[in-house]
């Protein structure tokens, strides 16, 4: 007999810790993958997705101190003209670099140019923002209409250099200016030169505006402003 009331005290002390493990769930949320990602960052990658999103589980943002700010500073020139708009960047996005977001921002440079010159709408409309997009639509179907090829070779890219930085609300908005040697020649439907010159290499300068949501767990920069000298 004792040995049953034995038996029946481990299985009440079994429901109880079962019972504690699933409030201490509730509480606690539940680890979906996404630990360890910079402080600030939304986790909203299934925000659509009703089967997967948890709404229990929520990302504080970070209360920084001002030791925290010091040292997002450290490494910031005082004496460069965009330090302001670097520092609102890298408090608001601490994993924000200059230099490696300027290499970055060469890549899509000469995705850009090539995908417009090949008239890949695919490609730009992961790349540029509803108002760019439109305008370059407009020139691709301009030209497409008319029956013009247009040959763009992007020789090299000489300064890749960050030169405006502020934050608009929750949106980054980074200037870069890309001075590049290019090959540019527009053809007409015959084949004939009609702009441009096929065997010459000119110097292009273009100033080129992208933006982030920092709060957004999506690390890509949309294109949203151009502007050339040329």
């Amino acid at each position: 007999m004792g040995g049953d009331f034995q038996f029946f005290d481990i299985i009440i002390l079994a429901m109880i810790a079962g019972f504690l493990v699933l409030r201490l769930r509730r509480v606690l949320g539940r680890r979906d993958g996404h630990e360890g990602k910079f402080p600030g960052q939304v986790r909203d990658e299934h925000e659509n997705d009703k089967d997967t999103f948890d709404e229990d589980n929520v990302v504080q943002l970070p209360d920084r101190s001002k030791d925290d700010i010091e040292t997002v500073m450290a490494d910031i020139d005082d004496s460069d003209p965009i330090a302001g708009g670097l520092t609102q960047i890298r408090i608001a996005d601490p994993s924000f670099d200059p230099s490696i977001f300027a290499e970055g921002a060469k890549g899509a440079f000469e995705m850009v140019l090539n995908a417009f010159a090949q008239g890949d709408r695919k490609t730009l409309k992961g790349l540029l923002s509803p108002d760019v997009y439109s305008n370059f639509e407009e020139a691709m179907s301009e030209r497409e209409r008319a029956g013009e090829v247009l040959e763009d070779t992007l020789v090299g890219i000489r300064v890749a250099k960050v030169v405006e930085a502020s934050m608009d609300g929750n949106n980054a908005l980074v200037t870069v200016k890309f001075t590049s040697e290019q090959i540019s020649a527009l053809r007409d439907a015959e084949g004939n030169v009609i702009d441009g010159n096929p065997n010459e290499v000119i110097d292009v300068t273009d100033f080129w505006t992208f933006s982030r949501d920092v709060r957004s767990s999506d690390p890509n920069w949309t294109l949203v402003g151009t502007e050339s000298n040329n």
